[in-house]
């Protein structure tokens, strides 16, 4: 948990090289997800960071009522030291002023394997956060076979009050990451990447970061797994 397993994240320069990785210089955005169909996806929302004279976003996915998954390195500071969980905030649903439920975050933990030294490991860019209370919303569950087509939801920088999605997306395991054809922005980071079986969509990685061409996700493992309550309704 916070303070007591993840030591100092990132040295600054490597933290901006990470988030210039989620800000392309030349791709198209997520387009926007029609607000009708703003209700199916009510488990994914937007991790809210604040502190002296900044704020911040990421995006998540509720994977417990009380849980919520994201990228490690949302959860680092500008000077690669870890947020406070009181500077963390995680919206459900998030629409324009509107949004499911919400919950200030009560503690968090990252990937034993996310950090090695001051340097993130990319290939486990996961971390979990535990609400201060569960929501009344229900969570998506976990996929096991990263087969194509992908999809890739959540909330970026051009558009921060509105999911933007793509069903569509190509890509393939690279190594231990999933590069994927569809472009994410800064904001994306932390947000689900699903894939279809018997209908319905399952998380099977989280957005990581991109450059001009492709986006990288890391795959859930077992790590994940191991932390949600297992024979819940929301597990596979």
């Amino acid at each position: 948990m916070f303070g007591t397993s993840m030591g100092r994240l990132l040295a600054p320069t490597l933290l901006l090289a990470l988030l210039l990785l989620a800000l392309p210089a030349a791709a198209a955005d997520l387009p926007p997800l029609p607000p009708e169909d703003h209700a199916q996806w009510q488990a994914i929302g937007r991790v809210n960071t604040k502190g002296y004279n900044r704020r911040g976003m990421c995006s998540g996915t509720l994977v417990a009522p009380d849980l919520v998954l994201t990228a490690a390195h949302c959860v680092a500071g500008a000077e690669g030291d870890p947020l406070r969980p009181e500077r963390l905030h995680f919206v459900a649903g998030w629409l324009g002023g509107d949004f499911a439920d919400h919950a200030a975050v009560a503690s968090y933990e990252v990937h034993p394997q996310a950090y090695s030294g001051h340097r993130i490991d990319i290939e486990h860019d996961l971390a979990l956060l535990s609400l201060a209370h569960p929501l009344e919303v229900t969570p998506l569950t976990l996929g096991d076979a990263p087969a194509p087509p992908f999809a890739v939801i959540g909330y970026h920088d051009l558009r921060p009050n509105r999911l933007s999605a793509r069903f569509d997306c190509g890509g393939a395991l690279d190594h231990a990451l999933l590069r994927l054809s569809c472009p994410v922005r800064h904001g994306n980071s932390g947000g689900p990447v699903l894939t279809q079986t018997d209908g319905i969509w399952r998380i099977i990685g989280v957005v990581s970061a991109t450059n001009a061409q492709t986006s990288l996700a890391v795959p859930v493992d077992r790590w994940l797994r191991d932390r949600l309550p297992h024979g819940a309704l929301y597990t596979p």
